[in-house]
């Protein structure tokens, strides 16, 4: 192996649904984070590893940053900054329009930032080129020694260059993880995110912040021919306890179905996946249940 073989921690950072998930199902070319319409869609550090011939790169998804309210939100800052304070190179990823009020809580952090940083400006499939132009002057007058990269995550435009500039800043360092390896998260935190998206695609504004999924069995003792998993949505009221079953349990139903079909290409299995779905009273306020349902604390 070449002395030269570079490897790191890239830590993706941004305010809610700028699109650091999709960003980094398309680095990797798998969908390992789950993406939504809906902002704070993503609630764990996620690792996901590009292998390339001369470097590794080991991207970390993280939720989005904002001012923490409640013990869940300030949970999911802590994740992003413990991020930010590990990695080796920082993407900050933002939209086309320059910075904004809401992006101090991320700026308070990225002023004092001992490591490389690398603006990425998302989304440039949505705008015309000459409305790009102002944002990345904008962008690099705050940060004048890092580079400012367009792309599009959703359509792959402009990755090229972003892992260029990454790769040109890691440290020379050995691969940590086996090539065949993309992420380290279970199958089982995987299978528990595919159903919380779909609870995200097909419920309101407020049901999906409300609501928390727990694996509590995986039993693959037959796979390939059978996978059992069953897991517990919990919410925090009846009511809306109600409405993720639907009328006559077909919301509940259908989320399992496209969770299932998701978890057997996943798993390259087939699966049998019972729901069922528990209100655990004010659960994002209780750092307690929080920290039990699997968040960092």
């Amino acid at each position: 192996m070449s002395q030269e073989f570079r490897c790191g921690y890239i830590a993706i950072i941004g305010r809610p649904n700028v699109g650091k998930s999709t960003l980094l199902n398309r680095l990797v070319g798998e969908k390992l984070a789950i993406t939504s319409p809906k902002p704070q869609t993503t609630r764990h550090r996620l690792l996901g590893i590009l292998h390339l011939s001369g470097a590794q790169l080991l991207f970390l998804d993280t939720p989005g940053i904002l001012e923490p309210k409640g013990a869940l939100n300030e949970s999911l800052v802590r994740a992003a900054l413990g991020a930010l304070a590990g990695a080796d190179v920082v993407v900050w990823l933002v939209e086309p329009r320059g910075p904004q009020p809401e992006d101090q809580v991320i700026l308070t952090h990225l002023e004092t930032l001992a490591k490389p940083l690398i603006i990425a400006i998302n989304k440039i499939d949505l705008i015309d080129k000459p409305h790009l132009l102002p944002s990345m002057a904008a962008y690099h007058e705050l940060f004048p020694d890092s580079p400012v990269v367009p792309l599009s995550a959703l359509l792959g435009d402009g990755l090229p260059d972003l892992v260029t500039e990454i790769v040109t800043r890691l440290p020379v360092a050995p691969p940590l993880y086996p090539e065949e390896q993309l992420t380290d998260q279970t199958e089982r935190f995987l299978v528990a995110e595919i159903i919380r998206e779909r609870l995200f695609h097909h419920t309101g504004e407020e049901i999906p912040y409300a609501a928390a999924v727990q694996v509590e069995e995986f039993d693959e003792s037959r796979r390939p021919e059978l996978v059992r998993i069953r897991a517990v949505v919990y919410v925090e009221k009846e009511s809306q306890k109600g409405i993720v079953i639907g009328k006559g349990g077909r919301l509940l139903k259908k989320v399992g179905q496209e969770a299932r079909e998701q978890a057997e290409r996943l798993l390259q299995a087939k699966v049998y996946l019972e729901l069922w779905v528990k209100v655990w009273k004010n659960w994002r306020r209780d750092a307690k249940a929080v920290r039990l349902l699997g968040y960092q604390t």
